[in-house]
């Protein structure tokens, strides 16, 4: 919590975020959804959430849009959390959240890096840094997909990867590239030792759902519960027995990328999700059907997929221009 959070901030934050963990949300949805919620209540202070609803989230709302120019993904961040805090906290469901004035969206091509970016992108890399973004390209996995693995979701015998509760819930299997059987391999020792030394100090172990800790209490100190690129410490908690060890935070990995992107002087607004693309891009090239590329990402529709057909290396729409007949 903020420690400029007055006490009804406190409460409805701290009651918020029992609600999200019961439902089993992302640590990083939890993050956001909270975010906003504080920042809805000081638009709005001194007043009770619960004496206000769909008129002043649309206020909220609408003047993200008008006033901060934020981007129509941040608004829909935005309205997510206070549907939630309202639908699932309040019972009070946001039936007039359909009048909100909506940010301008606007259809962007996904930055891709070619086969020789890549390449030197992942040369100026290292450790651990480079082997998530070895799994990103590789896999195709997002970085908070690739940060929140677990021995479990390996399979170095098959090699494939379980993308376990993923960005818009669905579960699914994706590839090892076998020129990572060997360094995840090390991970898993490492994730062992880890939990060795753990054991040895009266840990708590690693932060699991909360239905699995109540089935099975010791599941945090299990080998297959353990991260594969864990944080360095537990996370602080006023009660010890709630500290757990939680996943590296995307930001190391964000700087490391960044940092390799303008070292091998690429002139692209390049991030870890780039690499999400190019490996979505690059299947296509190699000769790859959509609907397996579908697969591999967990998007829900093909047309999600379809938006790397615009960014092939063979040219817009892949028609060949008029002018390289000529020449």
């Amino acid at each position: 919590m903020d420690s400029t959070d007055t006490e009804m901030e406190r409460k409805v934050l701290a009651a918020t975020r029992r609600l999200l963990r019961a439902r089993h949300y992302a640590r990083r949805t939890e993050e956001s959804y909270l975010s906003w919620i504080r920042r809805f209540m000081r638009h709005f202070p001194g007043r009770d959430p619960r004496e206000m609803g769909a008129a002043e989230v649309n206020v909220f709302l609408s003047e993200l849009a008008l006033k901060k120019k934020v981007s129509p993904s941040t608004q829909n961040q935005a309205a997510a959390a206070l549907v939630f805090l309202y639908r699932d906290g309040y019972k009070k469901p946001l039936k007039d959240i359909g009048e909100v004035i909506r940010a301008k969206s606007q259809r962007r091509l996904p930055v891709v890096l070619n086969r020789s970016e890549v390449t030197a992108v992942l040369e100026r890399m290292e450790g651990v840094h480079h082997l998530v973004a070895l799994l990103l390209y590789g896999s195709g996995l997002r970085l908070g997909e690739a940060l929140n693995l677990r021995v479990k979701d390996v399979d170095l015998e098959r090699h494939e990867i379980a993308v376990r509760s993923p960005k818009g819930g669905r579960d699914r299997v994706t590839m090892l590239p076998r020129t990572l059987e060997e360094g995840v391999k090390g991970r898993i020792q490492q994730a062992m030792e880890l939990l060795a030394w753990d054991k040895r100090r009266g840990a708590n172990g690693v932060a699991v759902p909360e239905g699995v800790r109540r089935k099975s209490p010791r599941a945090p100190l299990e080998l297959a519960w353990q991260w594969l690129f864990p944080g360095a410490r537990h996370t602080p908690a006023s009660d010890p027995s709630q500290s757990y060890r939680h996943p590296m935070h995307s930001s190391r990995v964000q700087r490391a990328f960044k940092g390799a992107v303008r070292n091998a002087g690429i002139a692209k607004n390049a991030t870890c999700h780039t690499l999400r693309h190019s490996f979505a891009t690059h299947l296509l090239e190699d000769g790859y059907d959509i609907r397996t590329i579908q697969e591999l990402l967990g998007h829900r529709s093909v047309r999600t997929t379809m938006v790397y057909t615009h960014v092939l290396n063979s040219g817009g729409m892949a028609v060949r221009s008029p002018l390289d007949r000529l020449v």
